[in-house]
This record gives C-alpha cells, structure tokens and sequence, in this order.
C-alpha cells in the first residue's frame, strides 16, 4: 500500500496521546523513589520495589504487539482499542498511586500502573510505522518525542508547582503529602483526555488484503511459536540496536530508580530520615524527624523538577530535528551516537556540580540523550524490518529495554556502584558510563537503510 505524505498536525494529532503516557511515566520516574523512601524503604532496596515496571513490559508488550497486529475493527481500528483500555486502567492506578498506605501496595500500584502505560504505549509505537511513509518515520517519531518532552517537563513540575500555590509538602510519618497526591490526579486526567483526543482525531489504515487478514486471525495457538519464529529471525540490525538499547535503558533506569536518594543526599544535603534514628515517644526528636522530612519532601520537589529539564531539552532537540528532517536526511547513526555521549557527560557531571544550580545543565544533556532513545532506534528500526510485523517486532523490541532494567532491578546497580563506593551518587557516575557505552556501541550499525531512509538491499 502507498501510504500518502501527513501534514505536521495530522501526524501530531495520532501522537498526542503520548503526552499523557508521558505524564503517567514522568510521574513515576520521577516520584516513586520519593514514595518509596516515605513509606520507608532502604536507599539499597529501591531498585529491587522497581522491579514490577520491567517485568511487566516483559510480559505485557509482546503480547499487545502481537494482539493488534491481528485486531481490526472497522469504528475503532487496530491499535486504538489498546490505547483506551489502557488509558483508563492507568488513570485509575495514578490516583491511587500516592495514596498507598504500606511499601508492599506501593510496590502493586507500580505494578498496576506500568503494565497498563505499556497497554497503551506499544500500540503507539506501531501506529507510527503503520501510518507514515518510509520517509516519514524519522520525522513522526520525533515529534513523538516532542510531545513526550513537553509532557515530562510538566508532569516533572508537578509537585513544586502544586507545593508553590500552597498547598503543604508536610506530612506525618509514612504518609505521602498532598502535594504529590494532587500532582498524580492532575497526570491522571491527563493521561486519559490526551488519548481520547488522538482516538477521534485519527484513523487507520485497514488490512492490505482482508480475506488473507482474516485467515490469519483463525489461526490458533500461533502465539508462542510466532514469538519464537520472530526472535530466532530476528534481523542483524534489531540484534545490534539491541545492544545499544541495553546500556541506554541501563542507565535511564538507574536514574529513576536511584536520582532521588542520590540527589537528595549529595546535592541538597536532605536525604531520607531514617525512622529508626528518632525516638517519636520524645517530642523533641518527633519535631526533628518532621523537620528532616519536610526538608527531604522539599528537595524531592526540586529535584523532580530539574529532572524536568531532561524533557525540557528532548523536546528542543525534537523541534530541531523536526523542522530539519523535513527538509533534509539525517544519519540517524551519528545523531544517536552523539546524544547518547552526551547524556553520559550529564550523568557523571552530577557528581561534581557545586550546587544545586547545575543540576539543569546536567539534566539538559541527559535530555538530548533522552530525546534520541525515543525516537532514533525506532526511526532505525522500522526502516529494517517486515512492516506487516510491525506490532508484534515493536513488543520484542521492548527486551531490549526490559531485560537491562530487570538486571539492574536486582542488584546491577548496587553491585556496581558499591564498587565505586557507598554513596548514592555512584549509581549517577554508572549510569554516565553506561551511556557512553551505548554511544559508542552505535558503531555496530552498518545497515544503511536503517541509518538513513534512502531504499537500499539489506
């Protein structure tokens, strides 16, 4: 099928759902440390409670990708069903995120809530692929990426914002204060309006040919030996984006997981206080556990908010290489290449910042570093890849970015960073590493249909 050329507001249009995705992930990269450590966690215990939003990307991805690749509905289309039911599956777990009274319920909610975000982000993903034109792609994913720097700069601004107009950052002992709490119903609304505008502003493409489309669906038990046929077949270019794909999410998950304790501690000299250090039967230690985490609850809001910046500068770079990939090609290779070194330079410049200040410069580099990962390997990939696959490839894909955070989750980054030393900056410095590597790992792509979209044999 010749798929005609979008307008930049139709193809803004089919992404804007990804601004509430984004919400709902800025909201939870951002602050679920900081629920976490609240309800009482161990700064060496954080990255094991994470666990759930890997796994369940593991899990959930392949299976919606393969779901939509063999969904059709003349009304609702292939992936628009999958980004409803998994916008209001989110949009319930984000209200009820903050007000978690135990870490075990924490742990669920974040469960609950990162396997309904990837209910509706995968589709998206492949939307993409199904509705733009080769030439396209580069394009489309960007301005994905812009949408989701805009979100990720809000949501991250959230709880400073909120805490700004008034309302308290104090709270008892174990209890998450309001203003993180209004902050997650806001992303929640969010979340949910934004999909619903790009599901009746958007239509899709129905099946090249239907009766062989509808043969394909009466085939039974072909999801497991398809997953199989996929992965063995994998092509060369998705294998080596894989490897690159690994040392990225590495380090982003080190950052969600690990920015706040280490932040809190090492910049803003306000870490966690550790119930067990206070005795709440005397008054004066009592006061002095809540002026300790009021201080801590502080420096949370402000350290979310220079992460913010991070999507404040992927959405630059997007804009950048929006207007530039209309008009001209982009060695994708490079780009990311760059970005990827750069972000690592930010990571590692944290440890060495002399005050809170130049946070935003090393959170702006981990932006451009970030804006790439969400839109160049994809740009990579579905150049070099079975367009009629595009759903289920998209889901296997997602390994690549779950297994990484699966082995940080259970003792990559502790292991790692206690070689540096005992401090919570360390993981910042291993999360810099890691970047660069995957930079320097972009070399392996030599496909150069995947690097530009010019049409050439694979």
């Amino acid at each position: 099928m010749k798929k005609r050329h979008l307008s930049f507001w139709e193809i803004w249009n089919m992404s804007f759902g990804f601004l509430g995705i984004q919400f709902g992930f800025a909201l939870q990269g951002g602050f679920m440390s900081r629920i976490f450590q609240t309800l009482g966690a161990e700064k060496e215990s954080i990255p094991i409670l994470w666990i759930a939003a890997p796994l369940t990307g593991l899990l959930i991805q392949p299976i919606i990708g393969y779901m939509s690749d063999r969904t059709w509905s003349v009304r609702w289309g292939r992936r628009r069903p999958y980004f409803l039911v998994g916008a209001i599956l989110s949009s319930v777990a984000l209200v009820f995120v903050p007000h978690s009274p135990t870490l075990w319920i924490a742990a669920g909610f974040l469960w609950i809530l990162d396997a309904s975000i990837n209910i509706s982000m995968e589709p998206f993903r492949a939307l993409v692929a199904d509705k733009l034109p080769d030439s396209q792609r580069s394009n489309g994913f960007v301005i994905q990426t812009l949408i989701i720097g805009i979100g990720t700069w809000v949501a991250s601004n959230l709880p400073w914002f909120i805490s700004k107009l008034g309302v308290s950052d104090e709270a008892p002992m174990g209890v998450v204060p309001m203003s993180v709490k209004i902050a997650f119903a806001i992303g929640a609304m969010v979340f949910l309006s934004s999909i619903l505008f790009t599901i009746f502003t958007t239509t899709e493409y129905p099946p090249e040919d239907m009766s062989e489309f509808e043969k394909e669906k009466q085939k039974k038990n072909r999801f497991f030996r398809d997953i199989y046929e996929n992965i063995s077949g994998m092509p060369t270019t998705m294998k080596r984006l894989g490897v690159i794909q690994f040392f990225s999410w590495f380090a982003f998950f080190t950052m969600w997981s690990m920015a706040n304790p280490a932040l809190t501690e090492h910049v803003f000299n306000a870490p966690a206080p550790i119930e067990s250090a206070y005795n709440m039967a005397i008054t004066a230690q009592a006061e002095a556990f809540n002026v300790a985490n009021t201080a801590f609850q502080k420096a949370s809001n402000l350290v979310g908010s220079y992460m913010g910046v991070y999507g404040l500068s992927s959405m630059v770079f997007a804009l950048i290489l929006t207007f530039y990939t209309t008009r001209r090609r982009i060695n994708r290779k490079l780009v990311h290449m760059g970005s990827l070194i750069l972000g690592g330079i930010g990571f590692i410049s944290m440890y060495f910042i002399p005050s809170p200040q130049y946070l935003a410069i090393s959170f702006a580099l981990v932006g451009l570093s970030w804006g790439s990962i969400l839109s160049m390997p994809y740009a990579m990939l579905s150049s070099a890849v079975d367009p009629k696959k595009m759903g289920v490839i998209m889901g296997i894909f997602n390994m690549f970015i779950v297994i990484p955070q699966i082995i940080a989750a259970i003792g990559g980054i502790n292991f790692i960073s206690h070689l540096l030393g005992n401090d919570s900056i360390n993981a910042m410095i291993v999360a810099g590493v890691s970047l660069i590597i995957a930079g320097l790992s972009n070399f392996l792509i030599t496909n150069k249909n995947a690097i530009s979209y010019q049409k050439v044999s694979d």
